[in-house]
């Protein structure tokens, strides 16, 4: 049977196409991910790793070697994640924010709902804002990922490990199973004990969280699901260690991805093509036959409709916790170009969850002490920062030596340095905004606007014992969940609204609208019922 799908422009659902598509070739997609890694894996050359099952995964599928976040941070990864667009156009560029974006951004898997996918998300969201209700069918950590959806429905499920975090490195663990000896330092770490403990944990907890990506894949082949099923597996940023995670250098950024795709992506591949975090909603809803919509900022990079390959990737930084920053990031294949928009603040700024890795203590003991002895080492605590930076990621991976005053580069500086502006007001870049300004914008007085309540009516349907329902609601950029069953909190029995539907009449409904920033409306209920009088 073939269907269209029209996502109707109402009650702040953004216009989407659809493509004319088999009911049967809507792809199950699968997102696995983790947290705080580059691409310390098998898979990636990495022969200190122990990481069987994603090596297993990545023996089937392809390897993206070039695949990066926007931030260097989780809840500004993940805002960039769910909506499709850079976290600085819509204000969500700081850690752990609220904000409140324009009416037209919506979490993109409100169309994969529309479209008739069931979308889970297991335990964790951080999107610098609350997810509205209509984000998700199951959302939490009891989510039954696929498992909750109708018989043969095509499901989008998102489960994230968070067993790789960084906190897991210093936490109070037995020796290393990995030998700290063996570990491979970069040139800005100090070799200490304690740097080559915490090393050492690091890749201890990776495989720790392969172990849990196997049990995954081994879940999705007994449910029969392996060969109908789309599997990315990513890091929502680089290593959570110091100069890695928060930072836009490339082990701040630079994460694994690993696809599977049966019958499509040809195993054991490797691609180099530069891939970001934007590009992954886009790709999302393409896969699912959908066409994506114009506000999103990043491309199509699997399947039929996949984009020429990017020139560019950009990245950003600013508050991380409790320290304020402001730095821009543009890179190529072989450059990248650093703008530090506040050059007199240190890259050494105290942030206390940071502090507590015993790396970092290290560091910090051997500043002060001037045991730091080479340039890469101080690099870190030099008390500014050069106002631009450019490295040869070619001849310089860990990015330690800027090129930025040397002649020789001058017109690789000059081209990255209008590349980099050019996507700053191309974006709208709100950065410059200061924080307080920018929260009071959105929410003056830091008050909770409430979204407009759910207006329901009904039309009888000519000759049958059956009532049209339409929804909608006042506020600008609203979505509407209902509900015609149980509703179990976390799970099922919200469904969302887009467009006239028939029900039984006698059928009790019940409402919400909801938009991303904004509290909930009230809960509307109406029988589904003639209100002709006699």
């Amino acid at each position: 049977m073939r269907i269209t799908c029209l996502l109707l422009t109402l009650f702040g659902l953004a216009a989407i196409g659809a493509t004319t598509i088999e009911a049967a070739d809507r792809p199950n997609i699968l997102w696995i991910s983790c947290e705080d890694i580059s691409p310390n894996l098998g898979c990636y050359g990495d022969d200190y790793a122990t990481t069987p099952n994603i090596d297993g995964l990545a023996a089937e599928g392809a390897v993206f070697s070039r695949c990066f976040s926007h931030a260097g941070v989780c809840a500004v990864a993940r805002s960039g994640l769910i909506t499709g667009v850079y976290p600085v156009s819509i204000g969500s560029q700081h850690m752990r924010s609220r904000i409140v974006p324009p009416p037209h951004i919506h979490c993109f898997t409100e169309f994969l709902r529309a479209r008739g996918y069931y979308c889970t998300n297991r335990s964790k969201t951080d999107y610098n804002f609350e997810p509205p209700l209509t984000a998700w069918d199951e959302s939490g950590r009891k989510s039954r990922d696929w498992r909750g959806r109708a018989k043969d429905q095509p499901f989008f499920s998102v489960i994230n490990l968070t067993v790789s975090h960084e906190s897991r490195i210093r936490a109070k663990f037995d020796k290393p199973v990995h030998d700290p000896v063996r570990v491979r330092l970069p040139p800005y770490i100090p070799d200490t004990p304690a740097a080559r403990r915490d090393r050492a944990r690091y890749y201890d907890i990776i495989t720790l969280m392969d172990r849990q990506v196997g049990e995954i894949l081994e879940r999705l082949e007994a449910d029969g699901l392996a060969d109908k099923t789309i599997v990315l597996f990513w890091g929502d940023h680089g290593e959570g260690l110091p100069r890695g995670k928060r930072w836009i250098y490339d082990s701040g950024i630079r994460v694994p991805l690993v696809v599977r795709w049966p019958g499509q992506v040809k195993a054991g591949t490797t691609r180099d093509d530069l891939v970001c975090f934007l590009d992954f909603a886009p790709t999302t809803l393409s896969l699912a036959g959908l066409t994506p919509p114009d506000y999103m900022h990043g491309q199509v990079f699997l399947g039929k409709h996949t984009a020429p390959p990017r020139s560019y990737i950009f990245a950003h930084r600013d508050r991380m916790d409790e320290a304020y920053d402001l730095i821009r990031a543009v890179r190529d294949k072989r450059y990248k170009y650093i703008r530090n928009l506040m050059p007199q603040r240190t890259r050494a700024q105290n942030i206390d969850y940071m502090n507590k890795m015993p790396t970092m203590i290290d560091m910090r003991r051997l500043h002060a002490a001037g045991k730091l002895d080479t340039v890469a080492l101080r690099q870190y605590f030099e008390p500014t920062k050069p106002v631009e930076e450019l490295y040869d990621l070619q001849s310089d991976p860990h990015e330690v030596r800027n090129l930025a005053a040397d002649p020789r580069q001058a017109a690789t500086l000059k081209r990255l340095r209008g590349v980099l502006e050019g996507w700053q007001e191309e974006i709208g870049d709100q950065g410059l905004v200061p924080e307080p300004l920018l929260a009071e914008a959105m929410r003056p007085g830091n008050r909770y606007q409430v979204t407009a309540d759910p207006v329901i009516s009904l039309r009888p349907v000519p000759g049958e014992k059956k009532m049209t329902v339409t929804m909608a609601s006042a506020t600008p950029g609203a979505s509407i969940a209902y509900a015609t069953g149980p509703v179990v909190a976390g799970r099922t029995g919200w469904r969302l609204y887009h467009g006239a539907f028939r029900v039984p009449s006698g059928t009790s409904l019940r409402a919400v609208a909801c938009r991303i920033g904004f509290r909930d409306s009230r809960r509307v209920r109406r029988v589904a019922k003639s209100q002709n009088r006699k």
